[in-house]
């Protein structure tokens, strides 16, 4: 049984099934250094901001650039892991010194993947 971050539910099959919490834009206003007085003169000007903020957001399409990027994005994590990978173990074949080489040749070839 885990417990959602977001709401703190506790749920069995471990889903998430709670709509996520969404931040108040005015409290992202503060953060970002508006004073109440400023916060106060903008009044319904804020809000409607704040409604088409959110509307963009719902209505943001994702198109094939964008999800080729973020692909080649988690092919260069990937490949930098397995890349430490070979690394760590290299260090661990003492006995044989022509294993560890070889161990670092690989993670040097994975690396070059992404230079390609």
């Amino acid at each position: 049984m885990t417990t959602c971050d977001e709401c703190g539910e506790m749920n069995p099959a471990d889903i998430h099934t709670c709509t996520p919490r969404v931040r108040s834009t005015i409290d992202m206003a503060r953060e970002a250094g508006f004073t109440d007085g400023e916060l106060a003169f903008m009044g319904d000007n804020f809000r409607r901001f704040e409604a088409l903020v959110r509307a963009d957001e719902r209505n943001r399409t994702w198109t094939q650039e964008h999800w080729t990027d973020y692909e080649r994005s988690i092919a260069a994590v990937e490949r930098e892991a397995c890349a430490k990978d070979f690394e760590a173990e290299a260090d661990t074949w003492t006995a044989w010194p022509q294993a560890g080489a070889a161990k670092r040749k690989g993670a040097a070839a994975i690396r070059a993947r992404g230079q390609a």
